[in-house]
């Protein structure tokens, strides 16, 4: 089981599930049951898959109601209650779901993932294993200047086809040379593992077994699936989010309403937002806010000076 590639055939994967199929009393959920082991594609060569997941959007509610003592009247509505837990940010009953994914990214995305401490996991080691030679090359599209403002971004200005074919292919050649050289590494010098994989980029793929609560979940979500995140660990966030909607989705639901796609308002936004109700006319220089903050209020709230 735990030996599944992505590379492996419908037939294959639908006989493992078939074995792994059992009567069970634990909470489970149809969509998720379905999806379980079968790989979505992400980028060019990676994948997520859900290997194992535990409790649905009643295991939430059953853990909420825990600390109701007798006698409490009990709320009626399981969304509703989903609802309250998180636009009040009670955070533990959410923390009783937890899944586990087969991720399969370029390192550099995986290390941008590893930042959410939150996780147990297991990466793929190029110290035991030789590595394929499968590197991600971005899209013509995902090709941009580098921000002049923003050091993490990219700017609007776009290549011409000319200047982004010659990126594409020196992304591709360095990609093919530094494989050749690290297989030139093992096969002909014999060189450990551990010293040759040191040639190669960090746009090859790895491969990690990665499990999280749901609270944690929802938060690295939120950062990744946000718009300001880079493109590639967007594409991964975006596919957890549909997993996320099949397996919760009431919780789902909730999350996109009160925390995905809320916003956060700062005391000072509050109170300009009194004042602009009251009819005042409010400019930065009467606001109290510096630049950076009132083009972040003006964008929220679609604010023409």
């Amino acid at each position: 089981m735990n030996n599944l590639s992505a590379e492996l055939s419908e037939a294959t994967i639908n006989q493992v599930r078939e074995e792994l199929q059992s009567k069970t009393v634990r909470a489970t959920s149809p969509e998720m049951e379905e999806i379980l082991y079968k790989p979505i594609s992400v980028l060019d060569h990676g994948f997520i898959r859900a290997i194992d997941y535990m409790g649905t959007d009643a295991s939430i509610v059953q853990a909420a109601r825990v600390s109701y003592g007798a006698g409490t009247r009990k709320i009626q509505e399981d969304r509703g209650l989903i609802n309250y837990l998180m636009r009040h940010h009670h955070t533990t009953p959410f923390e009783m779901c937890e899944i586990k994914l087969h991720i399969k990214m370029p390192i550099f995305v995986a290390r941008q993932w590893m930042r959410h401490r939150t996780a147990s996991l297991n990466e793929h080691s190029a110290r035991y294993s030789v590595l394929s030679s499968e590197f991600y090359i971005p899209e013509v599209s995902q090709l941009a200047k580098q921000s002049d403002i923003n050091k993490q971004g990219k700017s609007s200005a776009e290549f011409d086809r000319n200047h982004a074919n010659e990126i594409l292919k020196i992304l591709e050649q360095s990609s093919h040379n530094a494989y050749e050289r690290y297989s030139h590494m093992l096969d002909d010098l014999s060189l450990t593992r551990e010293l040759a994989r040191t040639i190669l980029p960090i746009s090859i793929y790895t491969e990690m077994y990665w499990k999280i609560d749901l609270h944690n979940l929802m938060h690295f979500l939120k950062l990744r699936a946000d718009s300001h995140a880079q493109y590639e660990i967007r594409c991964y966030a975006n596919v957890i989010l549909e997993i996320l909607k099949k397996w919760l989705p009431i919780t789902y639901e909730a999350f996109v309403n009160y925390q995905k796609e809320a916003t956060s308002l700062s005391k000072k936004n509050r109170e300009l937002i009194k004042r602009m109700l009251k009819g005042e006319k409010i400019t930065q220089e009467n606001s109290e806010l510096s630049k950076g903050e009132w083009l972040e209020f003006t964008a929220i709230f679609d604010i023409k000076d």
